[in-house]
Formats: structure tokens, sequence, C-alpha cells
């Protein structure tokens, strides 16, 4: 079983297939899964508006933008998947760089013509690469691009699937590039045509296999990975994309077929669609802004997907507060679990209770799913400030106070750290590209709404909103009427 588990956690499309497995595996809840935990969450000690705060948050935006700026394959121009570690690039990363990108050029670290000029390279690299049925030296299929790609030559890293989230998450960067870049010259044209060329090579409806969900990825050995996309989680963003193509579209019924599949249950005094790591609450509202619209599942619970971010993250710091397996450190001011590396795979005796600790898994707590070994992720935080801002900047804040370069360092926040695996703690030498987009895409969009307002523009995840019948809002207003 942990070969196996292992196995199956190479690719970011796979996380949340392991994420949907261990479900079976978690321990149960129940006994903490009451409406009087909501009291546990203590009022946070921290003024977000302090010149110290400011601060802090300007010189963790610029420290996670350098990540994007410098760690970057120069032949190819993808993102790698982790530093100082060299491993391959990850498409998913690459689908924040853009962000990120246009990110510095608003606060100034690069100008409009750096960015405008590494975007350029990349899309054009991203086109002109290999699309075929071949097992080795292509890198993607249809559209779609394999998860992970070898450094200098772009080609499929090993036998990694091509992934379905992965490459909506590239493809949502895509389409903010599109949008972003609208000046009257031939860069930023060829950038804009660029962009729409690849969005629309997409053959999403290929990727539902015939079902009424759509597979997790592909593979040119075995076919279609027989998981699909069902239960809320990160893929909000990529059905969108999948529903607003003019091209390759899927059925108009796909999004209520999807939220057929959801979970609605109350955690820790928080009723809210549970998904147990935080990134399946984060990644689709990183790009698209989902407060004050809703869909006909979320008309009938009263509240938006915004709010159920924020439920969900306030969930999970009312787990710390209540600690119920004990781990060193928990509180409601040092909290945060999402998919992230891990210490070692071993079984330790601590405090007479034995614990697994794991290496990479996808960390998290909901009423229907427990992966926790004491593992801490500052990324959990990062991607859920606009949601609770107050409770997500403190704890940054004070991992940053009380652990220093341990935890934050030249690109900002290392991948995770666990103060319960051995003494004085177990700290990761690594950042991860996909934990490091949240933080500067979300802090930036919790400062002056940037990325969600680019894509208000764009066309396609305008389509795709109102195919899946999301109404009011900004949409009331939207831009392409």
């Amino acid at each position: 079983m942990k070969t196996f588990l292992k196995s199956l956690f190479k690719s970011h499309a796979e996380k949340a297939l392991l994420a949907i497995m261990l479900i079976s595996l978690s321990v149960s809840l129940n006994a903490c899964n009451t409406s009087n935990a909501k009291k546990q969450v203590a009022p946070s000690q921290i003024d977000i508006n302090s010149d110290e705060m400011k601060q802090f948050m300007s010189d963790l935006k610029k420290r996670t933008f350098t990540y994007f700026w410098d760690v970057v394959d120069t032949v190819n121009f993808q993102t790698d998947d982790r530093y100082p570690s060299r491993t391959f690039t990850s498409i998913a990363a690459t689908g924040f760089a853009l962000p990120a990108y246009i990110i510095g050029v608003e606060n100034q670290y690069i100008s409009r013509e750096q960015a405008a000029e590494r975007t350029l390279a990349m899309l054009s690299w991203l086109w002109k690469s290999k699309q075929s049925t071949d097992e080795h030296g292509a890198t993607g299929y249809k559209g779609f691009y394999y998860h992970f790609l070898n450094f200098g030559s772009g080609t499929r890293f090993k036998d990694v699937e091509l992934s379905t989230i992965d490459t909506g998450l590239l493809m949502a960067g895509i389409l903010t590039a599109q949008s972003y870049f609208d000046a009257d010259n031939t860069k930023e044209a060829q950038i804009r045509d660029l962009a729409d060329k690849l969005y629309l090579r997409v053959e999403w409806n290929w990727a539902m296999n015939g079902n009424r969900t759509m597979s997790m990825g592909w593979r040119p050995e075995k076919g279609f990975i027989s998981s699909q996309w069902k239960g809320y989680n990160e893929a909000m963003v990529l059905v969108v994309m999948a529903m607003g193509s003019p091209t390759y579209p899927i059925s108009d019924d796909s999004w209520n077929a999807w939220t057929e599949t959801y979970h609605w249950e109350a955690f820790q005094g928080y009723e809210h669609l549970n998904f147990g790591p935080l990134f399946g609450h984060q990644y689709s509202q990183m790009f698209i802004d989902f407060k004050g619209i809703q869909d006909a599942y979320m008309k009938d619970k009263g509240i938006d997907y915004f709010e159920n971010s924020r439920r969900a993250t306030l969930s999970q710091q009312a787990y710390a507060a209540n600690n119920p397996l004990g781990f060193v450190g928990y509180s409601s001011n040092m909290w945060g679990l999402t998919a992230s590396d891990g210490p070692n795979n071993v079984e330790k005796m601590i405090n007479g209770k034995s614990v697994r600790f794991r290496t990479y898994s996808a960390r998290g707590a909901a009423e229907d799913y427990l992966e926790d070994d004491g593992t801490l992720v500052p990324t959990a935080a990062g991607g859920s400030i606009p949601f609770a801002p107050e409770q997500t900047l403190e704890t940054l804040y004070e991992m940053k106070n009380r652990f220093g370069d341990k935890v934050y360092r030249e690109y900002g926040f290392i991948d995770a750290f666990n103060l319960t695996y051995q003494e004085n703690g177990w700290f990761n030498d690594d950042y991860i590209g996909i934990d490091q987009g949240p933080i500067i895409i979300q802090l930036e969009n919790y400062q002056t709404g940037l990325i969600w307002n680019i894509l208000k523009k764009n066309k396609y995840i305008v389509s795709g909103l109102k195919k899946a019948g999301f109404t009011g809002g900004w949409l009331k207003n939207d831009l392409n009427n």
C-alpha cells in the first residue's frame, strides 16, 4: 500500500486522486465535529493594517515573485517544480508564473516589456512543442500537456500522465496573460494570438472519455486514467474553461453533473462543501472571483464559493486549535494542512502514540477526511488570504517571526515544516512552485483584486461561467455582454 500511494503521488492531477482514496483510510473526526468547536478559534491579535504588517506583506510578495522570475528553465521558459532541488518543470507552476509576472509589472519589480518578452517566449515554445501520441519525446497531445517536463527538451518526464487539471491551471495563466497584455504593439498582439491558439487547441470534450465528468488524465501506454473529477475540489476553473471553449466544449450539463457529486457537511462547526487539503479551496479562486456570483447549488445553500472557502479555512484553524492528535505547535495562529512534502515515510512513537509520518502527501482535514502527521504548510494559510485575512496573515507572520530563516528565506516561505517529527523540528529545504503561486496571487487579489479583475474581462471565462449557470454580482455588468 505504501508503494502504491507513493506511485500515485507522482503528479498533481493524481494528488486529488490520492486525496479521494485516503478518505477511506482517514481517522474519524466525529468527536471534534460539533458546532461548539467554532468557539475554539481565537480572534486575531494582529492589526493587518499596521505599518509592520504592510512591510511584511510587501516583503513576502517581492520574495515570492522573485522565485518565479529566477527559477525558470532558460531553454523552454517553463517553471521548475521545486528549488533548490532540480527535478523537472511543472506546467501548473508555469500557469502560476504567468500571473506572477503580471504582478511583478504592477508592483514595479520588472517592466511591462520584460514581462511581455518572457511571456511571449514561453507561449511560443508551448505552441511549437511536439504534440503526439509518442510515449517519449512529446510535450503533450490534443492541446493538453504532460504534468512534468524534462529540463531543456521540455519533453514528457518519465511516464507521467497528460494532466487535465494541470493543463487547466496552465491555461488559466495563459488566459490571464491574454487579457492583460492588451497594448497595440507587435509583441503583445503576438501574446494574445498565441494564447488564443493554445486555449482553442485543447480538446476538452475528448478528455470526458464519454462520461459526464472529466477524466483526470491520459497516458499513451494505457489510455485514460479511470478516476474522474468528482466532488468539490480545485477543478472549478478547469470545468469553466472546458465549458467556455468555442472549439471543443464539453456538454452544457457538465457543471450540474459535477455538482451532483458534492459533499456538503459541517466540520468544526462550519457547514460547507468539504475537501480536506486547502489547495482544493484555493486554486480556482486564484483566477476567478467567485464572490457574489452563484450557481444553482450555491443559491440553494444561500452562500457563494468564496464564502465556502472562508468556512473551509476557518474550520482548519479550529481543527488546529483543538489539536485532536496532539501535534507539537498547533494553535489558532499556527496551522495549515494542504498537499506538501513531509519529513519521512516512517512510523514513530511520539509521546507514547504511534504516528505515521509521510513525505509528499495530500494533507488535510475535513468531515470525511483526515491526513495529518504534524506537518504545517505556509501556503495553506497564504492561499486563503482573501478569505480570512486576519487569521491567515497572523499565522504567516507568526511562522516567520518564530522560526526565521528556517521557514522564510530568499524566496519567501519554504514548502513545509514539522515540529513533532524530531527535536528542534524538521524544516524542508525546498520551495515548491505550486505552493508559491497561491501565496503571491492571493496576496495580490486581497490587496488589489488584480488577477480576478483581469479575468473578468476574458470572454472565455465569462462564457464558461454563464453556461455553468452562474448569475449575479459582477457577471451582471461583465464587459463581454
